[in-house]
């Protein structure tokens, strides 16, 4: 992720090299549900670039890469949970099914 001078501010557009919509829209979601962030959205800049840019603008109690670091763990912890349920589904299902 390409960072600059500017992200002490609450106003900043991130560089995310080899990511698309899918890393995209879940932090989109994420920092949309921060009351600090009063715009969020990302664009591909060319569909033959792996790269995502995002932009962040926050109400200043905050500052954007704050912001993003805490969407990054809101949606770390979401895939650590979804992929625990589904582990724990899959030993169910196998239990129950392999017996």
């Amino acid at each position: 992720m390409a960072v600059s001078e500017e992200q002490r501010y609450s106003g900043t557009t991130f560089a995310v090299q080899e990511e698309d919509h899918t890393l995209a829209n879940a932090l989109r979601f994420f920092l949309n549900k921060n009351p600090q962030v009063t715009f969020c959205g990302y664009s591909i800049p060319h569909p033959t670039e792996d790269a995502v840019n995002i932009r962040v603008q926050t109400t200043g109690e905050a500052t954007a890469s704050q912001a993003l670091v805490g969407a990054c763990e809101e949606c770390s912890k979401v895939c650590r949970h979804t992929r625990a349920v589904f582990d724990n589904a899959l030993d169910r299902y196998k239990q129950q099914n392999l017996t």
